[in-house]
């Protein structure tokens, strides 16, 4: 029979595989939300035991930084937009339509902690809305009528909502240091990049990503061989981005941003891969 490790222990083997990384308390923060889907409090004070950091300080941080939620979450999280343009096509009835289908107020969770629903100020693909996002996925255009099926290929495990593939500029920052990570000089797509330093078999260089959501754009000193993993760093704390998540298609290490104005986007380090997730986690109406 398997026994269950206590929270104390999983999270003290968290807090000892970031001793001596610079910026370790986001870093670590992260992998324990991945590891529960929240912060428990139990967790937090393990890590303020442990790394002498006084809890309010953490709590400090927790707090700040949208990406991390304080009370569990379900297994999905959906997401709609009722700026201007998604409210003006529709985008309340289909928030009134989640709520009916869901059972649950937006910032509530499902009683079989199945999903969480929150509400979105923009997402920046007006010309889309009404936008439903559902773990990192859009659905453009919603009706209350398609809602049932959204649902209804979330819990059955289906990927029906990537066929929209619509692209939209998201402005992010190292979840380390929270420098952004924008090129404001040095556009790709129409947008300015997303800059960060590379290295791969031995080389070392700079590289720039699209902003658009979607696209899969890129420029880089070295050309990077399909099917490669690459390391990548942010260009100002010099802190390495890597996940405690690994990509669900191929297995290679997710590369974690934060998207300034609140939630976090991942991004699979193979080259090739096309594996990406937005969590809005947060950005509440």
């Amino acid at each position: 029979m398997l026994v269950a490790k206590p929270m104390s222990v999983d999270v003290s083997k968290i807090v000892r595989s970031h001793e001596g990384k610079r910026g370790k308390l986001i870093s670590l923060l992260q992998d324990i939300q991945s590891r529960y889907n929240y912060l428990p409090r139990e967790a937090l004070e393990v890590v303020a035991e442990q790394t002498g950091i006084p809890l309010v300080d953490i709590y400090g941080v927790a707090t700040f930084y949208r990406s991390f939620s304080l009370t569990p979450r379900g297994s999905h999280l959906v997401s709609v937009c009722l700026g201007t343009a998604c409210h003006v096509r529709g985008g309340r009835e289909v928030a009134e339509e989640l709520e009916r289908q869901l059972q649950i107020k937006p910032g509530q969770t499902t009683t079989d902690n199945e999903f969480t629903l929150e509400t979105v100020n923009c997402l920046g693909a007006c010309a889309l809305g009404p936008i439903v996002v559902l773990d990192g996925r859009y659905f453009s255009k919603v009706s209350p009528a398609r809602v049932k099926q959204i649902i209804k290929s979330a819990r059955a495990g289906k990927e029906e909502h990537t066929a929209d593939g619509h692209v939209f500029p998201v402005k992010v920052s190292c979840p380390r240091c929270n420098h952004s990570l924008m090129d404001f000089s040095h556009q790709i797509d129409g947008h300015s990049s997303v800059r960060m330093t590379m290295a791969f078999g031995g080389k070392h260089g700079w590289l720039r990503l699209s902003s658009l959501y979607g696209s899969f754009n890129l420029e880089s000193e070295y050309d990077i061989p399909l099917d490669t993993v690459v390391n990548l760093f942010c260009p100002h704390c010099h802190a390495e981005l890597i996940s405690a998540n690994v990509c669900p298609l191929c297995g290679a290490p997710m590369v974690p941003m934060l998207v300034i104005g609140g939630g976090m986007v991942q991004i699979c380090a193979r080259r090739g891969c096309k594996e990406h997730r937005l969590d809005l986690n947060g950005v509440n109406v």
